[in-house]
């Protein structure tokens, strides 16, 4: 299959599962993950209309980034586990964080940004040892202490266990979606906190039912079979 087949194939399921969630194909953004291919198929990607690239190393993402500098209309997702000494490489360019997963993090984006950096606090709903990120108790926690003026935390992001048990995956993504509308409801400065980053290439469409605002696809857009 061609990236344009991959493209359709991945649309026609998040309309599928927006229809069912009775939503709106404007509430869910795609993130095409691009850290195992290189510039010339993120080019592709572009020219089949897909804007939101997701970067998960950050000397990668700078190259891509210098790649695609004619193209001011590119969204750039900074997707994974951020070193503190790489936080000042990549703010220039990221315009999302999805992998803000302790406090240290978040004390060196605060003192690196010079204007809001929109950021998802990672959550491992499912308290697997081998995950990143506060548990839901300590989310709450962090965003009533956080005094910050540049660290925004516009929503929350998980990975749900790799697995293909339905019940379990929509029992993680539902945790997450209350655990977001419970820090939503506290109106706490710079944590509006409207958003959700939940769902992969093998469970985004139960994210999507589960209310994720933010997909993040990369084998099924870019695997050419």
């Amino acid at each position: 299959m061609s990236y344009n087949d991959n493209l359709k194939l991945v649309e026609d399921k998040i309309s599928g599962a927006v229809a069912r969630s009775h939503r709106e194909r404007s509430d869910v953004h795609l993130v095409a993950v691009t850290k195992t291919v290189d510039v010339a198929a993120m080019e592709k990607l572009y020219d089949l209309g897909i804007r939101h690239f997701g970067e998960n190393r950050a000397d990668v993402f700078a190259e891509k980034v210098e790649a695609f500098a004619g193209k001011p209309d590119v969204v750039w997702h900074f997707i994974g586990s951020l070193q503190t000494r790489k936080v000042r490489a990549i703010l220039p360019y990221t315009r999302l964080l999805h992998s803000l997963d302790r406090v240290s993090l978040a004390d060196e984006i605060e003192k690196r940004a010079t204007e809001k950096m929109a950021c998802f606090l990672q959550v491992n709903i499912s308290e697997e040892e081998t995950k990143h990120g506060f548990n839901a108790e300590e989310a709450i926690a962090f965003v009533k202490a956080q005094n910050y003026q540049h660290v925004e935390i516009i929503g929350l992001m998980t990975m749900a266990p790799n697995t293909d048990d339905e019940q379990t995956l929509h029992h993680v993504f539902q945790g997450l979606k209350a655990l977001q509308q419970e820090i939503e409801k506290l109106e706490i400065a710079n944590v509006p906190c409207h958003e959700l980053s939940m769902g992969m290439t093998n469970d985004f469409e139960i994210a999507i039912e589960e209310g994720a605002t933010f997909i993040r696809v990369g084998r099924a857009l870019v695997e050419e079979n």
